[in-house]
């Protein structure tokens, strides 16, 4: 009697899962170009320049999302101000290949495969501005591709590495097997019925704009592959930042650090301030009343940063012609 109550349950789970996810292609469809990086495809979404060329930004979304939270924020105000925008799936992510498996949790190998995507957009440098998990990517990018890291801008930045581990659920979701029940039978319920008390905690003490979850297609998270790639990518961050930060203060790329000042997700000593410290020239701005997503809370400040940041590349350009 229990093993077919079990079995009824586990069916109905996969059932559940299985029409959310044709929904939600349905609803989401991808929209972007799908480029070739030789394992697989990268998502990558570009918003041409509305004004006198500027050159290009990529922008690349932190933990649980997709391209459309960095583009729903930001591409609009850059393309008017005369940027080629590119905001990209990350590995695994949205409608991007998960590429090389497991190993696709490198932020090195992920900093390459989406500079190669770019490269074959004609993209030949660009101002790299990352969020939150993505922090360490950026970083990544700035160290192993100098030529193309015009700038960098760390938004509420995960970037060293840090003592109290994980969420349970990612810990679950990203081992084998077992993880793969998880993703199937109890995410995607689970994600969506918890999902607005989420969005509560990661905007605070901001409220989350209006619409957010389906402007930014937030519920594609909720899709199994997706999740299991999320949690993969949290599981393996610290030991990545670990191996990395030591490294930082090679950076020569211009860069500007903005957090929030409440952000209690991402301890801002941790992070954000080490890397004020340690990367030469880098600056820091903590807002004030503002918490884990200055792009949405503050929106001005964060533009005029990326604009600031390209001003200084263009500047170092300048002043070491023959280093373009």
């Amino acid at each position: 009697m229990i093993e077919a109550w079990i079995g009824g349950a586990a069916a109905l789970s996969f059932s559940f899962t299985l029409l959310l996810c044709l929904d939600l292609r349905r609803r989401f469809p991808p929209v972007g170009h799908r480029v070739n990086v030789g394992p697989g495809r990268l998502h990558i979404v570009e918003t041409a320049a509305r004004a006198p060329a500027r050159g290009a930004v990529l922008l690349v979304h932190g933990a649980s999302g997709n391209f459309a939270d960095p583009h729903v924020a930001l591409a609009e105000r850059l393309a008017n101000e005369g940027f080629r925008v590119f905001a990209v799936d990350r590995p695994g992510h949205g409608y991007s290949d998960r590429l090389a498996g497991r190993a696709a949790t490198s932020p090195r190998r992920q900093a390459a495969w989406i500079r190669a995507g770019l490269e074959s957009l004609g993209v030949r440098d660009a101002v790299i501005v990352v969020h939150s998990l993505a922090g360490v990517l950026g970083l990544a990018m700035a160290l192993d591709s100098p030529s193309f890291t015009r700038g960098l801008v760390l938004l509420s930045p995960v970037s060293h590495p840090w003592r109290t581990g994980v969420s349970w659920y990612y810990t679950v979701a990203a081992t084998p097997v077992v993880g793969a029940l998880f993703g199937w039978l109890v995410a995607p319920a689970a994600g969506l019925a918890l999902m607005r008390g989420a969005l509560r905690s990661v905007f605070a003490p901001n409220a989350a704009p209006p619409d957010y979850a389906r402007r930014t297609r937030l519920a594609l998270l909720f899709r199994p592959w997706h999740f299991r790639a999320n949690a993969e990518d949290f599981v393996d961050l610290c030991a990545e930042a670990a191996a990395l930060s030591p490294r930082y203060g090679e950076i020569v790329a211009p860069t500007a650090i903005v957090t929030g000042a409440q952000d209690k997700l991402v301890s801002i000593d941790i992070h954000a301030r080490a890397c004020a410290r340690e990367i030469p020239g880098a600056t820091l701005q903590l807002l004030p009343g503002i918490g884990h997503s200055p792009h949405f809370a503050a929106t001005d400040a964060v533009v005029a940063t990326i604009l600031e940041v390209a001003a200084r590349a263009q500047a170092a350009a300048r002043s070491h012609p023959e280093t373009v």
